[in-house]
């Protein structure tokens, strides 16, 4: 199916029956509620078991090394959504594409679960990182063809999509963290597993039913003549890398220090490529181009803002482990249980920010100005981390309630957002590149985190203050920035508010 009208989609999923939101909307809530309760599981332990002795059943990692690779973990996994955004534009649709990331994800936590070392970890990886690039743009881009254009339910439906997130990576950390940091990291990694396999389930019971045609069409599929050049292309590429790799490795040249640095690059540079090919692409038209020219400052935000977030898993895990007082009113807290108050916050918060976009209507703050918002909280979780530093030093453990302040401040600005962030792609799309530009906010996650590979190595115990105000710092000044040019950008976006 080459093309299709967007009315057809909408019509051929059911319109009402989950929270007021098309039926569809279940079907991809509890796909990704497992498909996150499986990653968010796993990540929760991943850090800890990398620089954990191996006669604790750890990897034995330098710590130092152990979060970079989290950050470098973490870039290529939303990296990859340029693969998975590409497959479904041109070849196979968004659902086929969605189902088969399912399949290489739980095989990546088999992989993990099974007693084998490093070699068992970068197998691990290597699945994880292309099954999420498979899955997460695509479900995320179904999600968007549930609604019509002007459907004013649609900023909700990606809030309580969100929610659905959020509440599969609330549960994980308690139940994989606790396993695998109370018996076996091994039997973490294995329940992270049997989780994406339920995802599966939901989705291959549910979806002819609830999504009706939404993700089956390929939007720009390649003509004949294209697939035996493209797939050359592929092939050859994909030796080109592995020759490289493995002379390099062999010189000594490819080391994990030297890739980071590789990766950070990439993280910037194809971004930049993606907006270049999509605004020159004869496929685009004028008021398209001009919409991208408005995503840019947009992306850039979401950069600043998720390499501020996404340290929660790296900088904050490390903070719950070593700088934090885990025994509280006579309960023993697991260090990653920590990680359960990111989502824990979101599904608290997520109806109210939902219900006040809809109440407020025409009247609510333009995309742009929620991003401002986002950023300004961010930088706000990150300033907050330096009062226990500076009131006690930071050679004594502290207070868990400084990282449920840091968690909830950032939660906030995620609401502002993440959710808006996933909507206003959706409608700034060109029509050529739908999953694509999806698979283009995801990078935003993927370059902080790259840039993330570099800043973590900054991070000790000495640089405690100076580190979470730089950043803090920052992120506030591109909030206010932000907050002054958002009528000019909001000109670019050509009716898209």
């Amino acid at each position: 199916m080459a093309t299709i009208d967007k009315e057809k989609i909408v019509q051929s999923v059911p319109q009402k029956g989950f929270f007021g939101q098309p039926k569809g909307l279940f079907t991809l809530f509890f796909t990704e509620f497992w498909e996150r309760f499986s990653y968010y599981g796993m990540r929760a332990l991943l850090l800890y078991y990398m620089y954990n002795e191996i006669a604790d059943g750890g990897l034995g990692m330098d710590d130092g090394t152990a979060k970079s690779i989290m950050a470098i973990y973490g870039s290529l996994v939303y990296m990859s959504g340029i693969i998975g955004g590409w497959i479904a534009d041109r070849l196979i649709g968004a659902q086929k594409t969605v189902f088969y990331g399912g399949v290489f994800i739980m095989l990546g936590h088999i992989a993990l679960a099974l007693p084998a070392g490093t070699t068992g970890f970068f197998i691990s990886m290597f699945l994880i990182i292309i099954g999420t690039g498979l899955l997460k743009p695509n479900v995320s881009n179904i999600v968007g063809d549930l609604y019509s254009p002007k459907d004013m339910r649609r900023d909700s439906g990606f809030s309580i999509f969100y929610m659905g997130i959020n509440m599969g990576a609330f549960i994980a950390p308690f139940i994989v963290g606790t396993l695998g940091q109370s018996y076996n990291y091994h039997l973490g990694f294995g329940i992270a597993a049997i989780g994406m396999f339920l995802g599966l389930i939901v989705f291959l019971v549910t979806r002819k039913k609830y999504l009706g045609l939404a993700g089956t069409y390929v939007p720009n599929p390649l003509e004949h003549d294209e697939k035996r050049k493209v797939y050359t292309r592929f092939l050859i590429g994909a030796l080109i890398i592995v020759v490289i790799a493995a002379i390099t490795i062999r010189i000594g040249w490819l080391t994990m220090n030297s890739f980071t640095y590789v990766v950070s690059i990439l993280g910037v540079l194809i971004p930049a490529a993606y907006f270049f090919v999509m605004y020159r692409s004869p496929k685009t038209d004028a008021d398209e181009r001009s919409r991208l020219l408005a995503y840019i400052p947009l992306f850039i935000a979401a950069i600043m803002f998720w390499a501020i977030q996404e340290q929660g898993s790296i900088i904050l895990a490390e903070y719950a482990d070593k700088r934090t007082q885990l025994s509280i009113w006579g309960i023993t807290l697991k260090s990653s249980w920590f990680q359960s108050l990111n989502p824990l916050f979101i599904i608290v918060l997520a109806p109210v920010f939902a219900g006040l976009w809809v109440k407020m209507g025409e009247r609510q703050p333009s995309t742009s100005r929620k991003f401002s918002f986002g950023l300004l909280f961010a930088g706000l979780s990150f300033l907050i981390m330096i009062i226990p530093a500076t009131m006690n030093g930071t050679d004594t453990l502290v207070s868990p309630i400084w990282l449920v302040l840091s968690f909830l401040l950032v939660v906030i600005g995620e609401l502002c957002l993440s959710p808006v962030g996933l909507s206003a792609t959706t409608k700034l799309a060109p029509a050529a590149f739908s999953a694509q530009t999806m698979s283009l906010w995801f990078l935003s996650n993927a370059s902080a985190q790259a840039i993330n590979a570099q800043l973590v190595k900054l991070y000790k115990p000495e640089t405690e203050v100076v580190y979470f105000g730089v950043i803090g710092g920052f992120s506030i000044f591109l909030a206010i920035l932000l907050f002054v040019t958002a009528p000019f950008i909001q000109r670019f976006m050509k009716g898209v508010r």
